[in-house]
């Protein structure tokens, strides 16, 4: 319940308010498209100082499955925020086609799908939260998952995000997918941990976030999959790649 007042559901242990992933920076006035330029179109095989401004695959040339090569021609930044940047790329696709792509940068995200088991190995328990989301318009059952910080390792992210957001530790983490959310627009990826061994320890949540988490058993997270309650995608990704390593024994 977004209000003045966290009110989490009763996890496993200790409550414990936790951190959600809309972070906003704070003492920060509000943050301004970046002027246009005259957008400048050089040639393939003319380097633009433009070009090293995105960073991640989209920074050099790469190959399709035939060999041709796809090439950065320019790249200009459209918008820059607290959490992610808009660049208006034009790109040299694998046909030869100059075309027009405005893609989101973002630095990654960490998802955890938190197990507890010393109850009932057969149908363990797992960690939900629920939280309202604006892009959606609704609230939204969900796993912790968070923002990785732009120099960050993917591990450490993601037990910073389950201590802050839940108030857990694991001892045991294993990675389970990587995966892009949206990648016609969108250059953020998500890399997904089972966590293990679950012990309670100190929630750091910010002041203008609001979550509900609790513990519910894999078999009701895998109904609410099913029946679309969990309608979150890196939570059903999680869930149901869990639940295929379970059937075939890997765990």
């Amino acid at each position: 319940m977004r209000s003045g007042h966290k009110t989490p559901l009763k996890p496993a242990g200790k409550q414990q308010a936790g951190k959600a992933k809309n972070k906003i920076q704070k003492n920060q006035g509000p943050v301004q498209p970046v002027a246009k330029g005259k957008r400048m179109l050089p040639s393939a095989n003319k380097q633009t100082a433009a070009t090293s401004a995105i960073r991640g695959p989209a920074a050099s040339s790469v190959k399709n499955q035939r060999g041709a090569k796809v090439a950065l021609i320019s790249s200009q930044l459209a918008y820059q925020g607290p959490l992610f940047d808009v660049y208006t790329d034009y790109v040299r696709e694998p046909e030869g086609e100059t075309a027009r792509r405005d893609v989101i940068r973002h630095s990654g995200s960490v998802v955890i799908l938190a197990v507890d088991d010393t109850s009932n190995p057969a149908d363990p328990m797992i960690v939900v939260e629920r939280q309202y989301r604006h892009a959606a318009g609704q609230y939204m059952w969900e796993i912790p998952a968070g923002r990785k910080e732009p120099e960050e390792a993917t591990l450490p992210g993601a037990k910073r995000e389950l201590l802050e957001e839940t108030g857990y530790i694991a001892k045991r983490w294993t990675k389970l997918a990587r995966f892009f959310v949206s990648p016609g627009f969108l250059g953020e990826w998500m890399q997904v941990y089972i966590a293990e061994g679950l012990s309670c320890g100190q929630s750091a949540p910010d002041e203008d976030e609001y979550i509900e988490h609790r513990q519910i058993p894999f078999s009701q997270a895998m109904e609410w999959v099913e029946s679309g309650k969990i309608i979150d995608a890196k939570s059903i990704v999680a869930i149901l790649l869990y639940a295929r390593r379970r059937s075939a024994a890997i765990l």
